[in-house]
């Protein structure tokens, strides 16, 4: 076998997609990757940092890198993580993939048996007339979810947008998620949060900032729109601080993405948590190639999953890594004739 190595490479947007935090045109991803010539076998993990949100975005993260690997090689094993969770995910998968012998097994679940996963459609920031154009392309492809990045433009064109879906479509026809990535003021944002209940939206992500415990948990009891922490999870490593996070703010929902979280055994954790505490959740990923986008909707597969998750990335991209998945109207699709081509 080859030694462990790891390569980056960089995803390039079809175009700019904006955030409440900016815009992205590119997306770097780290990959740790081993070959058997022998066998034409790769074994490989994503390490699927996000640029801005993720908090290992460090000037030392290559470094890191190196040092795990040094590890993997010659002590088989992963180093604590805890600091750095992109990576953490990119090991555990590797790992997985390791002792699965291949992409399409890691995490057994009925993904890759054929059983497809329901995703929403996930409408990105831009002017009010692009999201509009954004909207009637996921409706006309049939799905029932929707998702919308609010934020970044003007509230009332964020409403009027929401309320033209509604004048077409009722809440039991397509159901809305918005997703506030922190942009409301803590003070302004229980007013906003009535306005959009009046939509008979599922649920909103993280309507202010995350660390401002007193104010989210204010919020979670007093908004009359089921409020789903994101942001607010990144950085809560050991089991008592998730424990104590969401029993003191009390969320209606929480969303998990494992490149953010560690990996998927403390996304598990949380996941446990929140069923403990009668909690939903959902799974989503954070733009990372199909590479980590499979091992996620294994993941996710290997759990009764009932609602919509957000694993519909994977077309974002005018590079992606050529693989089985694909997205078929409104689900997440694992086609056993499409063969997996890895460039490194």
């Amino acid at each position: 076998m080859q030694k462990i190595h790891w390569q980056k490479y960089e995803l390039k947007f079809t175009e700019p997609r904006g955030t409440s935090r900016g815009w992205f045109k590119v997306k770097p991803s780290w990959y740790i990757v081993s070959k058997e010539k022998e066998a034409g076998r790769t074994t490989i993990g994503e390490c699927g940092l996000l640029p801005g949100l993720s908090i290992d975005d460090k000037p030392e993260y290559e470094s890191v890198l190196n040092d795990v690997v040094k590890s993997l090689n010659e002590k088989g094993k992963m180093p604590d993580l805890a600091e750095w969770p992109s990576i953490a995910f990119g090991v555990e998968m590797f790992m997985a993939n390791k002792n699965s012998k291949n992409l399409d097994n890691i995490y057994p679940g009925s993904f890759t048996r054929g059983k497809d996963i329901q995703i929403n459609g996930l409408i990105w920031m831009g002017s009010k007339e692009n999201m509009l154009s954004q909207i009637r392309s996921k409706l006309d492809a049939g799905f029932s979810c929707i998702k919308l990045k609010i934020g970044a433009i003007n509230f009332d064109d964020e409403i009027y947008l929401l309320q033209s879906i509604r004048k077409e479509f009722g809440p039991n026809e397509i159901t809305l998620r918005v997703d506030a990535n922190g942009a409301f003021s803590p003070e302004g944002a229980l007013e906003k949060l009535k306005i959009l209940s009046d939509l008979e939206l599922h649920s909103i992500e993280q309507p202010i900032q995350s660390n401002q415990w007193e104010k989210m948990t204010e919020l979670c009891r007093l908004s009359p729109l089921p409020i789903a922490l994101d942001e607010e999870l990144i950085g809560v490593h050991p089991y008592p601080s998730k424990k104590e996070l969401l029993k003191t703010i009390r969320p209606q929902a929480i969303v998990l993405k494992p490149s953010l979280l560690g990996g998927f055994t403390r996304t598990k954790e949380w996941i446990d948590l929140a069923e403990d505490l009668g909690m939903e959740w959902w799974i989503t990923s954070a733009l990372e190639s199909d590479i980590g986008l499979n091992a996620i909707a294994q993941f996710t597969s290997s759990f009764d999953v009932k609602l919509p998750q957000g694993l519909g990335t994977g077309s974002l991209y005018t590079n992606n890594i050529q693989s089985p998945l694909e997205v078929k109207g409104e689900y997440l699709h694992y086609s056993e004739d499409m063969p997996w081509k890895i460039p490194f």
